[in-house]
């Protein structure tokens, strides 16, 4: 009797365009608390206090020591797990071609995917609130707070904060990606989030199968997703890349 895993990985072998939406999920095993749910950051911080961009702009030194200093600190010290990892390998086999990311951590790049849409921003970037000079995260010194561009504006990360708009390309692009898969994996994401969540939908109305892996139910698993792998994404992302090594070797 055929696996669900064997029946995954005979439907990335076959398909001619995979692209992949990841959350939260998928940095866990990497040491990257979720923002919601259970041990989420926000059971601890209030993200309307902290993780909103008129908080920001009205006290960026709380916001930074509450909220953008701790991930910084979690952040330059987080390394790919085996979830991106699969992923990245899943490219270098030519079946994944993109990756929709609700994630800030840049860690689907460091594993080595190429086509990364951060529908969120990056964590791995910031810049001046004045003059929009550019810095990588790990160059800031945190020598005082809130660390300032050369010109003495503020720095920020180069994420979307509450009250700040998904940007437009990142949106229209993810959209039309999900219109012309054949196949979309699911990873790692609770989709509550809107519009990330309806990504998969518009993927099934066009005819992809849905895989989703996640350690729980979503509510995507029962009305959306065709195949469901329940359990964590560097486990199972290995269950499935083997048998997959096994169909090319």
């Amino acid at each position: 009797m055929t696996t669900l895993i064997e029946e995954v990985a005979d439907l990335l072998s076959r398909s001619s365009k995979t692209i992949a939406l990841t959350g939260a999920g998928i940095s866990v095993e990497s040491g990257i608390p979720p923002f919601r749910g259970k041990g989420g950051v926000w059971e601890k911080i209030d993200p309307m206090k902290f993780a909103h961009i008129d908080a920001f702009t009205k006290d960026p030194v709380s916001v930074w020591n509450v909220l953008i200093k701790g991930m910084k600190d979690l952040l330059d010290k987080a390394r790919p797990n085996d979830g991106h990892k699969g992923l990245a390998r899943l490219e270098e086999l030519g079946i994944l071609t993109s990756i929709i990311t609700q994630n800030v951590d840049g860690l689907h790049q460091v594993a080595g995917n190429t086509d990364v849409i951060e529908f969120h921003g990056s964590f791995i970037r910031h810049f001046c609130s004045e003059c929009n000079r550019i810095y990588a995260t790990t160059d800031i010194k945190m020598t005082q707070i809130p660390p300032r561009c050369d010109c003495n504006g503020i720095l920020r990360p180069d994420i979307v904060f509450f009250g700040e708009m998904i940007p437009p390309a990142a949106l229209m692009r993810s959209q039309q990606l999900a219109e012309t898969c054949d196949v979309m994996l699911v990873v790692g994401t609770s989709a509550f989030v809107q519009p990330a969540a309806y990504i998969p939908v518009i993927a099934k109305q066009n005819g992809a199968v849905i895989v989703e892996i996640n350690p729980e139910s979503t509510p995507l698993t029962n009305q959306v997703t065709d195949l469901a792998l329940m359990g964590n994404a560097g486990e199972t992302m290995n269950r499935v890349l083997g048998e997959i090594e096994k169909r090319i070797s």
